[in-house]
C-alpha cells in the first residue's frame, strides 16, 4: 500500500504565498517522478510542475517565475512553494509520483487533492 497524503491548501489573498507539501509513504522502492497537477472548476486537470530523481524541473507557462517544486528524497516528500498567486491559480491541487514498488512493479499514485481559493 501507497499513499501520498497532501497539507498546505487554503485562502490566500492574491499577490499572496502558500506552500503545499505531499508526504509519500508505503511500499516504496524508488521514486523516479512526481509532480503536481490542478483542476479548477469546469476545467480539466493540468500540470503545474514535475521533478525527477535527478533535480531536473519542469513547469506550466503560468507558473514560470512564481512557482518553485523540489523534494527531499530522504523523506519520500515533495514541495510546492507558490508565490504571487493569482484569483486564476484557484484549484484543487493533485500531487502524484511514478517509481517502483517494493514488489519491483511499476508504481503511480496521486494524492486526494487539497484546495487552494486564491480570492480578497
Amino acid at each position: 500500500q501507497v499513499q501520498l497524503v497532501e497539507s498546505g491548501g487554503g485562502l490566500v489573498q492574491p499577490g499572496g504565498s502558500l506552500r503545499l507539501s505531499c508526504a509519500a509513504s508505503g511500499s516504496i522502492f524508488s521514486i523516479n517522478a512526481m509532480g503536481w497537477y490542478r483542476q479548477a472548476p469546469g476545467k480539466q486537470r493540468e500540470l503545474v510542475a514535475t521533478i525527477l530523481s535527478g533535480a531536473i524541473t519542469n513547469y506550466a507557462d503560468s507558473v514560470k517565475g512564481r512557482f518553485t517544486i523540489s523534494r527531499d528524497n530522504a523523506k519520500n516528500t515533495m514541495y510546492l512553494q507558490m508565490n504571487t498567486l493569482k484569483p486564476e491559480d484557484t484549484a484543487v491541487y493533485y500531487c502524484k509520483i511514478v517509481g517502483r514498488h517494493t514488489t519491483g512493479g511499476y508504481l503511480e499514485v496521486w494524492g486526494q487533492g487539497t484546495l487552494v481559493n486564491v480570492s480578497s
